[in-house]
């Protein structure tokens, strides 16, 4: 008897169909996995995000104990299941290969791009990481010392995006581990270590474009290529 967050692992799996998206790689012989292991392991991928598993550990030990999803995933023993490492280097090339990134996209041309999309939601939410964060330059001051010239022609981020392809504006901004802060929907000011990720999502949920950058990415500089890339 399936529970309702296996069921909904199922059909996720169903209508996602993550193994159609990456095809056996080089790596895969280089890392000893057989080739149904690496479609498990991708099925892995997907399930990993569903139940909200943080690190690759916390899925290993709820594999553990979770008979069903092994059998949703093509491990039928406890035995079967892959070491931390080899589900570390296979969720690293993945996530090299932009794998999200092409069933997003793959989901968004089936079901939206023949239907008009009434509205479009916009919003961004944090993302702890484990990294240390990187280590800013000092910002200059607004005022110049006495006898110092600054440079005040370059444009800002927002000026240069309004002539960039979305591609572009999305390479400039920063990705790296870093600190961030907002105010939670109680107005209290929140601070994390990570990322942030920024989501344009229709009236169903369904996100029709994405971006992660680093936390203290500011959301109107991700606006604009988003903005793009949705409406393309």
């Amino acid at each position: 008897m399936l529970t309702k967050w296996e069921q909904g692992l199922v059909a996720v799996l169903e209508v996602v169909e993550v193994e159609a998206y990456v095809p056996p790689s080089a790596s895969t012989q280089w890392f000893g996995r057989k080739l149904r292991e690496d479609e498990s392991i991708k099925w892995y991928f997907v399930a990993k995000a569903g139940y909200g598993y943080p690190f690759t550990l916390s899925l290993i030990e709820a594999l553990l104990t979770l008979p069903n999803v092994r059998r949703i995933s093509g491990f039928g023993k406890v035995s079967d299941i892959p070491s931390e490492s080899t589900f570390s280097r296979a969720f690293a090339e993945f996530a090299e290969s932009g794998l999200g990134e092409k069933v997003d996209e793959a989901l968004v041309a089936k079901w939206l791009k023949p239907e008009l999309v009434g509205h479009t939601s916009r919003d961004a939410t944090a993302i702890e990481g484990r990294e240390k964060p990187l280590r800013k330059e000092p910002r200059q001051k607004a005022t110049p010392r006495k006898g110092e010239q600054r440079d005040t022609r370059g444009q800002t981020r927002l000026e240069r995006h309004s002539g960039q392809s979305a591609e572009e504006e999305f390479q400039e901004l920063p990705v790296l581990c870093d600190r961030g802060t907002k105010r939670n929907s109680k107005g209290f000011r929140e601070t994390w270590i990570g990322y942030k990720l920024q989501a344009d999502v229709n009236d169903c949920g369904l996100p029709v474009s994405v971006a992660m950058t680093s936390a203290s990415v500011d959301d109107s500089q991700v606006a604009i290529p988003l903005m793009k890339t949705t409406s393309a």
